[in-house]
């Protein structure tokens, strides 16, 4: 059997831009001195003067990048997560969000699979500070094919976009031909019945290597991809929980105010349901080999099934 082929999706994120560039002339790109790392260098390599080095100084690069907007370029803003949703939160609020712009900002190097550079730069709390923001759109893509095609999205939306890339490279599940990326809208990837797990970006992945084993001993559960998670797919979300009857969610991110709890307070007023939520709990992260860290943070398929088994008492 050939083996799986895994792509960082911040890789996905500079060939995007470099195929979008190619079609768009007011496509520009603003990075914080991390081209390399954010893979904006992919971009610059083929269009050097459309890329701008905004230096360590990243409120002031979302300040730039509300300019490019007003003047009426759609400009990409580069960065890591911890910087993008953290350091330069109140630009991204009072520049961006306020006027309402159209700059899509490219926050790479989220989550705990940042591994060796450890908890201060393990940004696992930027969708809940973007889901905050009015009006901007919150997009976590699980593999390259859906990163891809996302970046392609928010270009062509209307009004400021949030996208988070991984660092770690991931495994491509997503067959290129037919594939269509729809912001707002997510996908059944395996249907079930007896629980229904909630996933984006990375965990995905885990979701669905989860369903597996899970099937072998008896359970039928759904695997459901919400990239967005702002706004949130209510139809498809309320479908799956009248349906299966138990969710679980899974993010790599804080269980306080990402997935996890837009899931929750959708199915508290539409459809009270049982949830059970898996992510980062209330901790800080760690230095260490990526891997090694999902696992001990219970971002994996084998706490998925863990999980699973005992909300069904099985």
């Amino acid at each position: 059997m050939a083996d799986v082929k895994k792509i960082a999706t911040r890789d996905s994120y500079g060939n995007a831009l470099k195929e979008l560039a190619a079609e768009h002339d007011d496509l520009v790109v603003f990075d914080a001195d991390l081209a390399g790392a954010t893979k904006t260098g992919i971009f610059k390599k083929e269009y050097p003067n459309r890329h701008f080095n905004c230096g360590i100084a990243e409120s002031n690069m979302m300040a730039v990048a509300a300019g490019a907007a007003a003047a009426g370029l759609k400009p990409f803003a580069s960065t890591f997560a911890m910087f993008a949703a953290g350091r330069a939160f109140e630009q991204i609020r009072n520049s961006i969000g306020y006027p309402h712009l159209n700059v899509k900002i490219g926050a790479t190097h989220g989550g705990i699979s940042v591994g060796e550079d450890g908890a201060s730069h393990q940004c696992c709390e930027d969708f809940a500070l973007m889901r905050t923001i009015p009006g901007m759109t919150v997009i976590c893509p699980s593999d390259d094919v859906e990163a891809r095609a996302a970046v392609k999205a928010a270009y062509e939306h209307e009004g400021p976009v949030y996208l988070r890339f991984g660092r770690l490279a991931v495994p491509v599940f997503h067959e290129e031909e037919g594939f269509h990326f729809e912001i707002g809208k997510g996908e059944v990837l395996r249907d079930g019945s007896d629980v229904a797990i909630l996933a984006n970006g990375l965990m995905v992945n885990e979701a669905l290597e989860a369903a597996k084993v899970l099937a072998e001993a008896g359970i039928s559960a759904r695997v459901v991809n919400l990239a967005t998670i702002k706004p949130l797919d209510e139809e498809l979300v309320l479908k799956a929980a009248r349906e299966c009857g138990k969710v679980i969610t899974c993010e790599e991110h804080s269980i306080i105010g990402g997935l996890g709890e837009a899931v929750c307070g959708l199915l508290s007023e539409k459809c009270p349901t049982p949830v059970r939520r898996i992510g980062v709990n209330d901790v800080f992260g760690e230095s260490g080999p990526a891997v090694e860290l999902l696992k001990k943070y219970g971002l994996s398929a084998e706490h998925i099934v863990e999980v699973a088994r005992d909300f069904l008492g099985k």
